[in-house]
């Protein structure tokens, strides 16, 4: 007499396997697409001072506990806009101590953050596009339906 094979030990194999697979950066889409829209977003870029947009970072950083479940949801944005914060950079010395400190007092979530980023594909490849790593990103702001904000303690590429 042969007995059947046990479909719970299969299964319990394929989690246990899943479960260790190391999470990935979302892939990068085709490259044929122009650089200004990524998912059908506007891809958009400026450059300031954090001094000037301290206010708005810090608020930003303040709200990123709520905004990681909305970066974990988006799918469809009509733009993103990234800020590059160019003398928070780390060729700079990095965020003035205002800002420094507020990531410092939620780091957990600034990281968890980063990681959603990453594991976004619209978002991951909206700052690809513009050679920004996920780790420069301080914060991101939901400005009104179908944009964001994303902060970063970056130079754009030259």
């Amino acid at each position: 007499m042969t007995s059947a094979p046990c479909l719970g030990t299969g299964f319990a194999m394929a989690m246990l396997l899943v479960a260790a697979a190391p999470a990935f950066p979302a892939q990068p889409l085709d490259s044929n697409k122009p650089a200004s829209t990524i998912v059908d977003s506007n891809i958009r870029e400026e450059e300031a001072l954090s001094k000037t947009e301290a206010g708005k970072v810090i608020s930003a950083i303040d709200r990123t506990r709520d905004n990681i479940g909305t970066v974990r949801k988006t799918t469809k944005l009509d733009t993103v806009d990234i800020v590059f914060l160019t003398d928070a950079a780390r060729s700079e010395g990095g965020p003035p101590p205002a800002i420094e400190n507020k990531v410092k007092q939620h780091q957990d979530d600034v990281a968890e953050l980063r990681q959603e980023i990453e594991a976004n594909a619209l978002l991951f490849n909206a700052i690809d596009s513009r050679r920004v790593l996920a780790e420069d990103v301080l914060a991101v702001e939901f400005d009104n339906p179908g944009k964001i904000v994303i902060y970063a303690a970056a130079k754009p590429p030259k």
